[in-house]
């Protein structure tokens, strides 16, 4: 049961002033939800089913993956106006931002390319052909490689970002959908919605490490499909959303075990957390909100309503 408690209230209180900002796929909007109030403060419209969500390293500029518009659309989050759009190939769904702060590598999702767009030229500086249905995008830490997956190839491709070459091409399980490093580069995690996995590389070989299978009780293991992810501070553990079985799963990132499950809203799709990590933010699809998730006790501590289909999710700090 999702209840907000006073305990989790006293929390809310004491957290780092900050936003998280939600792309809402039906209704064309961004939400913009206060990390103190737990309430929805402003929205903004966007272009058509807005997805992927990140802001620029100094949180002055918002990118948004508007796929049905084909376009990146680049937002002044200060007053909600569109500034301008990047090109993007055709249906960008998911796009990593590299830590160069200018480079964006952008999943289109109908072309079986990786787009690179320079976003102070806006100028598309290379297309990379990769698998078929490429949605999940990270970028190593260090900027040198950068990772797209392929839903229907069922791999991640791994690219030098000096060459703008594939340089590995390595088997996942069914419906890759998101990517992830460590904070010290060694590692990178992938998930695979319909296998129901996650699986562990060795970024300097590239080799597999381990896999992680989820079960939760009382749902169909065909309900279980892990999709977005984020780790917490220290990279001990990861949080996994877990689609249509409506949890969200707790891994201890160092045993690869599975420690909590924790019931969230409806269809989990991505996540994040506000400043000083202590709550994470999921959006939930078919429910149309976004659970509040108390990270030290875990538990969810409430809903906010959004707009339709929530799908992507981004912090941004404000003190």
């Amino acid at each position: 049961m999702i209840r907000t408690t006073l305990a989790a209230l006293l929390l809310t209180t004491t957290a780092h002033a900050g936003e998280i900002w939600v792309t809402n796929e039906k209704d064309d909007t961004v939400s913009v939800i206060s990390t103190e109030t737990l309430e929805v403060i402003k929205t903004y419209e966007t272009g058509e089913r807005p997805r992927g969500i990140t802001f620029s390293k100094d949180f002055s500029l918002l990118y948004i993956c508007a796929s049905d518009s084909n376009a990146v659309q680049v937002m002044d989050p200060n007053s909600g106006e569109i500034l301008h759009d990047l090109p993007s190939g055709e249906d960008p769904e998911q796009f990593v931002l590299h830590p160069d702060d200018r480079h964006l590598y952008i999943a289109n999702e109908d072309d079986a390319i990786t787009t690179v767009v320079d976003t102070e030229t806006r100028k598309v500086v290379a297309q990379i052909d990769v698998g078929i249905e490429p949605e999940g995008m990270a970028v190593s830490p260090d900027g040198k490689i950068a990772i797209t997956t392929s839903e229907t190839t069922n791999m991640a491709h791994w690219i030098d970002t000096e060459t703008q070459e594939l340089f590995a091409n390595t088997l996942v399980d069914s419906r890759p959908r998101h990517a992830e490093f460590l904070r010290d580069g060694s590692e990178m995690w992938v998930s695979s919605e319909i296998g129901g996995t996650l699986t562990i590389f060795d970024t300097a070989t590239q080799a597999e490490k381990a896999k992680i299978s989820f079960e939760v009780q009382g749902v169909h293991p065909d309900r279980v499909q892990p999709v977005g992810f984020e780790f917490t501070d220290g990279d001990t553990h990861a949080f996994v959303a877990l689609g249509p079985s409506n949890h969200v799963a707790v891994v201890n990132a160092e045993t690869y075990e599975v420690e909590d499950y924790i019931l969230v809203g409806r269809r989990v799709w991505h996540m994040d957390f506000n400043e000083d990590r202590s709550l994470l933010f999921t959006t939930n699809g078919v429910s149309g909100d976004v659970t509040v998730i108390d990270v030290a006790k875990r538990e969810a501590i409430k809903s906010i309503k959004v707009g339709r289909f929530p799908w992507g999710a981004a912090f941004r700090p404000t003190n």
